[in-house]
């Protein structure tokens, strides 16, 4: 029997945080516990009935099962017409557009498509653990770039060293931001254009919750801004956007030359989106868009009651802008008991599973300057949401 070790790439990613969570919550659903997960952001409504009628016409179709080695031209061509509507960005399908096996597939191959090992990657601290993996998988060195509230949890670019600049590849920035729920304006971008144009590093924008925006608030694309098309590739999905996260099917967007490079990678990993899959995309995308002004009414009422019901009971959980996730301090109270921030995210969020059977994300796992904080997914009912507060309420830990 040979004795296998862990790879030094993969121990730098072990999060104790995350498994720690998940080990805590089956527990607590062996007891019999009434688990409401607030923990995990996975979409739970369905999508709209001609998404369905499209993916199940697909699957009866007998083209449907050779390797889809290529996209679709019809599926190109859709998310193609759906940025010039929806963001005036004009895409040619050909060369500008490439599916992907969702958002977190693309995230993961994007460093090998534009790096070598020792190169530099410029990461949002906190930030989605992907933007992270890829790049240490792909050996990379990360250069954690902090998200603080002074800058509205906007990654902090002016704190960047010149001489990282100068090592840099690329920077992955994400806006609405998970988990920060973070939003970005037309300056920010254009300051982040400028930077990368100056040290020749490629701008990676995730766009995954471009449409889960609340009180009126439309995003931008970063490819709506002057010269993004020069240096920078945005990523957006339909998982969140059409409810269609179990499909696994996104696409990047932008310069050319960098999605040559990202579909020249991913010719060597994967055989391409399942055919009826695609055209289900191409029925969300060029089809009736009601369904996602609805999903986005959807999570603001979920957001109020959720965050009205814990400033009753006397957390003032922010009111996020966009995305389906609060990020929140933990409660002053508990810091106090505690004996400080560091480490109170996690003590909170096992404790309020333990005593309560609600399941938070603590934030250390999204990075070191999320510690003392705790990440809620608004992914349940709004009435088990509106329990959840109540028993955030009872629960004595405020």
């Amino acid at each position: 029997m040979i004795t296998l070790q862990r790879p030094q790439r993969l121990a730098q990613l072990a999060s104790a945080v995350f498994a720690a969570v998940e080990a805590a919550r089956q527990r607590a659903l062996a007891r019999g516990v009434d688990v409401i997960n607030l923990s995990v952001g996975s979409p739970d409504l369905m999508p709209a009935p001609h998404v369905l009628a499209a993916l199940h016409a697909g699957i009866d179709d007998p083209r449907s099962y050779p390797y889809p080695l290529t996209d679709l031209p019809e599926f190109r061509a859709a998310v193609a017409a759906w940025y010039g509507q929806r963001f005036g960005v004009d895409l040619d399908p050909a060369t500008q557009v490439l599916g992907l096996l969702g958002s977190q597939e693309g995230l993961a191959h994007v460093a090998q498509a534009f790096t070598d090992p020792g190169d530099v990657v410029l990461v949002p601290d906190p930030g989605y653990p992907i933007y992270m993996a890829g790049p240490v998988l792909a050996g990379c060195r990360l250069w954690p770039v902090p998200c603080l509230p002074e800058n509205q949890f906007r990654p902090d670019l002016d704190s960047v060293p010149t001489e990282i600049w100068r090592q840099a590849k690329l920077l992955i920035l994400n806006f609405p931001g998970n988990p920060l729920a973070a939003t970005a304006d037309e300056n920010y971008f254009k300051h982040a254009i400028d930077l990368a144009r100056r040290h020749n590093v490629l701008i990676l924008h995730d766009a995954a919750y471009s449409e889960l925006a609340f009180d009126g608030y439309r995003p931008i694309s970063f490819l709506q801004v002057p010269g993004a098309m020069a240096v920078g590739v945005e990523l957006n999905s339909l998982s969140k956007t059409f409810n269609m996260a179990g499909c696994r099917v996104a696409y990047a967007v932008g310069n050319a030359q960098a999605v040559s490079a990202l579909q020249a990678a991913k010719g060597h990993l994967d055989y391409g989106i399942f055919r009826p899959i695609q055209l289900a995309a191409v029925a969300a995308l060029a089809g009736p868009q009601d369904s996602v002004a609805q999903m986005a009414a959807t999570y603001q009422a979920r957001r109020d009651a959720f965050v009205a019901g814990c400033r009753a009971v006397g957390w003032p959980v922010p009111l996020p802008a966009a995305t389906m996730f609060c990020w929140a301090p933990v409660p002053e109270g508990f810091v106090r008991r505690h004996g400080g921030r560091a480490g109170s995210d996690t003590a909170f969020a096992s404790q309020l599973l333990e005593q309560t059977g609600v399941a938070l994300t603590p934030g250390s796992g999204f990075g070191a300057r999320g510690e003392g904080y705790v990440r809620i997914a608004l992914v349940q009912p709004l009435e088990r949401l509106k329990e959840a507060s109540a028993r955030l309420g009872n629960s004595g830990l405020l």
